[in-house]
């Protein structure tokens, strides 16, 4: 796998809490495979935390009167991600650790209205890892604004998931478009990790955090 620069594993919407059905009204379409996709993400997570790699995660949240949904109700989806029920937390065992970034958006981009620029650019990211979902959704509109901010994207295809295969394999079809190098499998991710240099930002900012408590 092609890395340029420092690479950052962002964490698309991997939500559900602990609800294996949402209450009729309050999910959004998806594939199946769901427990076979987790392993799969759960492992990488951990591995880019061992190698020094950092891991931001990212939420979809509404406010329960939905005032801030937006044009999200416009299409197939139904009201989703409202704040408060549990189908909305982030999957058992995908969940931030105290030094990770936890990114909330309104929006289905992570760039959009949020924080996450702010949050690459002060770990110098050169490539982004995106993982998560939906494929043809969230993921895809990451991805392209990725891509117009001038990042390297690899959206790892066995780690996500969209509305239904076929929008899936549309959304990858378009993402490669952008991106020729874009595409890429959880073995090819491990494959890059095993010899991976650490995020230099992660180290620079511990140190800096250690002197601080120090005087």
């Amino acid at each position: 796998m092609n890395v340029v620069g420092n690479a950052v594993l962002i964490v698309v919407d991997i939500q559900g809490g602990g609800v294996e059905r949402p209450e009729p009204g309050t999910g959004i379409p998806h594939m199946p495979g769901r427990g076979e996709r987790a392993p799969r993400q759960r492992h990488l997570v951990d591995r880019a935390r061992e190698r020094g790699i950092p891991v931001v995660w990212i939420q979809e949240v509404h406010k329960p009167n939905l005032i801030d949904i937006g044009r999200e109700l416009d299409g197939s989806e139904g009201p989703h991600c409202v704040e408060g029920r549990p189908e909305t937390e982030l999957a058992p065992g995908l969940r931030p650790r105290p030094d990770e970034f936890l990114i909330r958006k309104r929006r289905y981009s992570a760039f959009f209205g949020t924080e996450l620029e702010i949050v690459l650019k002060a770990y110098k990211a050169g490539t982004v890892i995106l993982i998560g979902g939906l494929t043809d959704v969230c993921v895809h509109y990451t991805a392209v604004d990725a891509h117009q901010h001038d990042y390297r994207v690899r959206v790892v295809t066995d780690c996500v998931a969209g509305s239904t295969s076929q929008a899936h394999d549309a959304a990858l079809r378009a993402i490669r478009y952008l991106q020729r190098d874009a595409l890429v499998e959880q073995a090819d991710v491990l494959g890059w990790l095993a010899t991976a240099p650490a995020n230099p930002e992660v180290a620079v900012a511990d140190r800096t955090h250690l002197a601080a408590r120090a005087t």
